[in-house]
């Protein structure tokens, strides 16, 4: 991914919701499965890592987007934003340069 595709990511991240919400429960096979179902259907999601959560944020990152096949596109502070670009129907274009 180059530096301009993620910067134009993290602009339409911006203005997202978040979808998920890490807690207590960390990096379950259950949640990864969630993250999975959202990136598939969505492309690009933000995931919330609340403040009861008892898990180094950058692993976490990292075991999400290595099970799910997805990049990291940011992580700021508590805040998650992956992408997975679909096989068919892609819903997020890149500008062209």
């Amino acid at each position: 991914m180059t530096s301009k595709e993620r910067a134009y990511l993290k602009g339409l991240a911006s203005t997202m919701d978040c979808v998920l919400s890490l807690g207590k429960s960390t990096v379950t096979p259950e949640f990864i499965q969630a993250v999975e179902e959202a990136v598939n259907k969505r492309e690009l999601i933000k995931i919330n890592v609340l403040k009861n959560a008892d898990v180094d944020i950058r692993n976490a990152v990292e075991v999400m987007a290595d099970r799910t096949h997805a990049t990291v596109v940011q992580v700021v502070g508590r805040k998650i934003v992956l992408f997975k670009k679909a096989d068919k129907n892609s819903k997020i274009e890149f500008p062209r340069r």
